[in-house]
């Protein structure tokens, strides 16, 4: 009986190693919630692929000028920053929950918009009113919250696991999107009757149907997601302890001048604390390490607005003219290449640390960009293709992390609000450059200016954040939590 028990877990214990090292264990661990917001951002991700592929298409069969689709892509990005500011600063005072369910509802309306018109101004203010994904990435209210929520959710142990899979499942719904609807589009334009518009117009009602899945998704989420306002009451309460204090230690010092004039004597009336702006109540020193890596990540983003997936799948089509059944393969194949990359950040990040995970694997993408207009042969486009987007999101979950792990727990919403908001900012700028770039034959420009401005962020990031240190502020509890599972590790080593 003990060997044939010895046998199973002999057999087992791969799977158990798997299991703790991919971080499965640690997404277990966090709860249902972690699986809700893991299945909202997967069905996202569905519709952020499908209009990804097809948007920049959509806007050149109905006519538009290059110059026109650059610049709805950047006010595009204009509009999300306004409205990512608005509901992430507001997001922990109002309910994350409500907040995830109004950029739902304004998700499906903006595709119902997109699936009924064809006017370019209408078009637009809906997108920057509403939520339309013009680049393909997730710019919208959302991923500031929800990596929020499940920093909130987790311990410092588990947070990159946890992150890793929310990161990684999102490009199994991009690529799942960008497939369904290159095939979508291929099937209805053979349809009797049916033209190319109409087809891409049907891929937006798509949009709304995933926007209405994420709305019952964030129904579904329980109120361990809403953060449980303690830390403020507990400093009144010291402040006024305090107060108390200095007051009868001034009575007792002051007691017989007090008796000879109680008539001069007046009520104490403590100092109203003077309201903060919403930018100011983040501390000064998360300011000061999130100034720098503001900058370095603007600069990033400037890079990638120029180079979205959906400019480099209008790229593709443009230089040779595929197929758009082709064209949704090669994404798709890119976003499952991203997904299996993006599983081992977890353990990378826990092995080499979480700046040398995203320095590391961020570069070479970054040189993929920069050679991607070089090639005049598919093959070899799409395999410079496949290394750019095979490695690009495995920073992603490491940098949420890195940012959990060195600002207040309180602070985390607004500051992943506010570097979402910059992000996005100057991810509009890139659009209008590339836009301009393409209406004159020099479209190629963008992806070597691209990916200097990557690498250039690579670098810094190195530089200025390599020996930080990291989870200043977590509860004590956690930290030494972590310390005794980073010493169990190495031990097994």
């Amino acid at each position: 009986m003990d060997f044939h028990w010895l046998t199973v877990s002999f057999l087992l214990t791969p799977f158990k190693w798997l299991y703790n090292e991919f971080g499965i264990a640690s997404l277990y661990s966090t709860g249902r919630d972690a699986w809700l917001i893991i299945l909202g951002r997967c069905c996202r991700m569905f519709a952020y692929g499908a209009t990804s592929l097809i948007i920049a298409l959509f806007f050149s069969s109905l006519h538009f000028s290059d110059f026109y689709i650059g610049l709805f892509m950047t006010l595009t990005l204009l509009g999300d920053v306004l409205l990512s500011l608005v509901l992430t600063l507001v997001a922990d005072r109002v309910g994350r929950r409500r907040v995830l369910f109004t950029g739902a509802c304004l998700m499906v309306l903006s595709g119902a918009v997109f699936a009924l018109f064809e006017n370019f101004w209408v078009l637009l203010v809906a997108a920057v009113v509403g939520i339309i994904s013009a680049t393909g990435g997730d710019f919208g209210p959302f991923r500031a919250i929800e990596e929020s929520t499940l920093s909130y959710l987790t311990t410092p142990k588990t947070r990159s696991d946890v992150l890793v899979w929310y990161v990684a499942s999102s490009s199994l719904g991009l690529a799942a999107g960008t497939e369904f609807a290159g095939r979508a589009v291929d099937f209805l334009q053979r349809l009797n009757g049916w033209t190319t518009v109409d087809a891409y117009h049907a891929i937006f009602w798509l949009y709304v149907a995933m926007g209405i899945m994420s709305m019952v998704v964030t129904l579904l989420l329980s109120d361990k997601c809403e953060v449980v306002e303690t830390s403020s009451d507990t400093e009144a309460s010291e402040m006024l302890l305090d107060e108390r204090q200095q007051m009868a230690e001034g009575a007792a010092e002051n007691d017989t001048e007090d008796s000879l004039d109680l008539g001069s004597a007046r009520p104490h009336n403590p100092a109203k604390p003077s309201k903060k702006s919403l930018f100011t109540q983040i501390s000064s020193a998360t300011r000061s390490i999130m100034y720098k890596l503001w900058f370095l990540l603007a600069v990033d983003s400037l890079a990638d607005g120029m180079v979205s997936y959906s400019l480099t799948s209008y790229y593709m089509d443009r230089k040779f003219h595929l197929a758009k059944s082709t064209l949704g393969d090669i994404l798709s194949i890119s976003s499952v290449l991203s997904f299996c990359s993006s599983i081992f950040a977890s353990p990378l990040a826990r092995h080499l640390g979480l700046i040398n995970t995203m320095v590391f694997t961020h570069l070479p993408s970054s040189a993929a960009v920069l050679l991607f207009p070089i090639p005049q042969c598919v093959p070899l486009t799409v395999t410079l293709f496949f290394i750019r987007t095979g490695l690009n999101n495995m920073d992603q979950a490491p940098r949420a992390a890195f940012i959990a792990a060195v600002v207040k727990p309180e602070e985390r919403t607004a500051v992943m609000g506010i570097t979402g908001m910059l992000r996005t900012l100057a991810s509009a700028v890139g659009p209008s450059v590339t836009g301009a770039l393409a209406g004159t034959d020099r479209f190629w420009i963008a992806f070597v200016a691209a990916g200097a401005l990557r690498i250039a962020y690579d670098l810094g990031l190195f530089a200025m954040f390599v020996n930080v240190k990291l989870h200043t502020y977590e509860p004590k509890v956690q930290v030494k939590d972590q310390r005794r599972a980073n010493d169990e590790e190495l031990a097994e080593l």
